[in-house]
C-alpha cells in the first residue's frame, strides 16, 4: 500500500465536474481518456488502441482496446463515449469543460470498439481534449450528474477502483485486477487529507506518509539528515503552472486596469521567489512557463516600481486625503481582502509579504484563510470575493479558452473573474483553430503580452514541483511529464513490505 498526503479534500469524483486537484488526483486513477501524455511529452493511447486523423484534421477515428471492463464487470463500449460527450456539452451540466467539445459536429459509435468524431471545424486541442475521463453510460444515462451519489462512489475502468471516502480524513482505492494495461503493482492506495502542511510533514518522518509535495523549506532545511536520506527521495523539477492573485473584475476598484497595474508594480516577485520558495521557482511574467513553447521571451519580469504606482492611482483617483496613509477615493478606501486556501503555508506567507509591499503605497489589504472546499463552492463559484490567491496547473496544450475567455464565467467555470477583452477572446478562438505550431506560438504569445499588459491576474512566480516519496518504493522516475505517469509499475520488493492490512 502506498499512503500519499493533501492539505485538500476531493469534492466530485466524476472527470467531467473534477475541477480541483485533489478530485484530479483521485479520478486520474479511477478513471481512463482515450488518450494520454507518455513520459516523453508525446500523445499515446489510453483506452485507445490506436486512432487516425483525417487530413483535413476534421476527423478522428478511435480504435478501443479489447476487453475493457468497468470495476462493476460491464464492458466498457464505444457508446459510453458517445454518452460522455453528450454530458459534456448538456447545458445543464456544470463542467468547466464544454469549450472544448463545442466544436464537435458528431461523435458516432461505429461499432462497439470503434468511435468517429467529427468536427465542424478544425480544432487543434482536439487530441489533448480526449484526454477526459470515460464515465460509464449504464450507470448515469438516467442521473443528474450534478448531484448523482457517484460523485461520491465513482466506478470507472482505471488501474485502482474505488474503496471508500471519509469526508476530510481519507480516500481509499484498491488495484484493479481485471486493469487493461496490466494489474498494478501496488495494491492499495489511501489518500489522507491533513489540512497542514507541517503536520503532514510530520507524518512524513513517523513513517505514516510515503509520498507528499514539500514546502520549499522543507525541501531546503529539514529533508538533509542521514534519516530522511536514506528512507526518501525527494525530487525537484519546474511545475507547468503558475501562482497569481485574481481579481473580482466586477468591483469597481479593480475593474480599472491602472489599480491592477499598480498593484503589479508594487508587488516584489523576485523577493517572494528568494525569501519564500527558496530559490525554488521562477518569476512568472504571464500565464506560459519558461518551458512551454507558447512562453514569450520578450516579456521580462516588472521590476518594482513604487513611485509608478503611486503615479498610476492617483490618475485612478486614489489619494490619501486626510494624510492617514492609506488611499481613498470619494471617502472609500482602498482596502480589500485577499482570500487563499486553508493548509497551504506557502501561500499564507506569500499573502502577507503582499499585505507588507502595497502598505507603502497606501493600500490596506486583509488576509483570509478559508478550508478548500467551502472556498471553492461558497466563495469562487459564487464570485463572493475581492482578490484570491491561488494556482493553475496548467495543460502542456497552451489553449486558455477555459480561463479567459468572456463566454466561461458561469458557476464552475475557470473565468471566476470575470475577464474580459475582445482581442484575446479572438485570438483564443484562432489558436484553437490553427495547427502550425508556429503559427499558434504567435498567437499564444501574443496573448502572453495582452495579459501581461492587462493584469487580470497579478502572476507571481512558477513552483517548482518538489515531491518527496519513500525509499522503498522502486521504479520512480523524474521525467518532464513528473513522477506519477508511470504509477501502476511502482513496486516495493517483498523484504521492504510495510504494510500488511488495510489502515483504520
Amino acid at each position: 500500500m502506498l499512503v500519499t498526503g493533501s492539505i485538500a479534500d476531493a469534492s466530485r469524483l466524476l472527470p467531467i465536474l473534477a475541477s480541483d486537484s485533489a478530485s484530479g488526483d483521485i479520478v486520474g486513477l479511477v478513471f481512463n481518456g482515450l488518450l494520454k501524455y507518455n513520459e516523453q511529452l508525446e500523445v499515446t493511447g489510453d483506452l485507445a488502441q490506436s486512432w487516425t486523423v483525417s487530413p483535413d484534421g476534421l476527423t478522428i477515428t478511435v480504435r478501443l482496446r479489447p476487453d475493457i471492463r468497468w470495476h462493476d464487470g460491464v464492458a466498457m463500449t464505444a457508446d459510453d463515449v458517445v454518452f460522455t460527450y453528450r454530458k459534456l456539452i448538456d447545458p445543464t451540466v456544470k463542467t468547466p469543460f464544454s469549450s472544448d467539445y463545442e466544436r464537435i459536429q458528431s461523435v458516432e459509435a461505429v461499432d462497439p470498439r470503434t468511435v468517429r468524431v467529427t468536427y465542424r471545424e478544425p480544432f487543434a486541442p482536439a487530441l489533448e481534449s480526449w484526454m477526459m475521463g470515460i464515465i460509464p453510460k449504464h450507470l448515469l444515462e438516467h442521473e443528474d450528474v450534478n448531484t448523482t451519489p457517484f460523485l461520491r462512489r465513482p466506478i470507472g475502468t482505471g488501474p485502482y477502483r474505488f474503496v471508500r471516502w471519509k469526508t476530510e480524513e481519507l480516500i481509499e482505492l484498491e488495484a484493479n485486477p481485471d486493469y487493461v494495461e496490466h494489474r498494478p503493482y501496488i495494491n492499495r492506495y489511501l489518500y489522507r487529507v491533513i489540512p497542514d502542511t507541517a503536520t503532514m510533514f510530520l507524518e512524513l518522518l513517523t513513517g505514516h506518509l510515503d509520498w507528499m509535495a514539500l514546502t520549499p523549506l522543507q525541501y531546503r532545511r529539514q529533508t538533509d539528515g542521514p534519516h530522511v536520506r536514506r528512507a526518501y527521495q525527494k525530487y525537484r523539477y519546474p511545475s507547468f503552472g503558475f501562482t497569481y492573485i485574481g481579481y473580482n473584475l466586477d468591483d469597481p476598484r479593480f475593474a480599472d486596469v491602472r489599480v491592477r497595474r499598480a498593484i503589479d508594480l508594487a508587488v516584489d516577485k523576485q523577493a517572494i521567489v528568494d525569501g519564500v520558495l527558496y530559490g525554488l521557482g521562477a518569476v512568472a511574467t504571464g500565464p506560459y512557463p519558461e518551458k512551454s513553447w507558447a512562453y514569450n521571451p520578450a516579456i521580462r519580469p516588472t521590476a518594482p516600481d513604487l513611485a509608478a504606482a503611486n503615479v498610476l492611482l492617483a490618475d485612478a483617483g486614489w489619494t490619501d486625503h486626510d494624510g492617514d496613509g492609506w488611499l481613498d477615493k470619494d471617502g472609500t478606501p482602498l482596502r480589500f481582502t485577499l482570500m487563499t486556501n486553508q493548509g497551504n503555508e506557502v501561500r499564507r506567507q506569500v499573502a502577507e509579504i503582499v499585505q507588507q509591499q502595497l502598505k507603502p503605497i497606501g493600500i490596506d489589504v486583509k488576509i483570509r484563510v478559508i478550508e478548500w472546499a467551502t472556498f471553492l463552492h461558497e466563495f469562487i463559484d459564487q464570485r463572493r470575493f475581492d482578490a484570491v490567491l491561488l494556482g493553475w496547473n496548467l495543460s502542456l496544450d497552451p489553449d486558455l479558452y477555459n480561463i479567459f475567455h468572456s463566454s466561461k464565467t458561469k458557476e464552475g467555470e475557470y473565468n471566476f473573474i470575470g475577464y474580459a477583452n475582445p482581442t484575446v477572446d479572438r485570438l483564443l478562438e484562432q489558436g484553437r483553430q490553427v495547427f502550425d505550431r508556429d503559427q499558434r506560438r504567435q498567437i499564444y504569445q501574443e496573448i502572453h503580452r495582452l495579459l501581461h499588459e492587462d493584469q487580470p491576474y497579478t502572476f507571481l512566480y512558477v513552483p517548482d514541483s518538489l515531491p518527496i516519496v519513500a525509499a522503498r518504493f522502486r521504479n520512480v522516475r523524474a521525467t518532464p511529464i513528473g513522477i506519477g505517469y508511470n504509477f501502476i509499475d511502482w513496486y516495493v520488493p517483498r523484504a521492504d513490505q510495510r504494510y500488511r492490512r488495510l489502515a483504520p
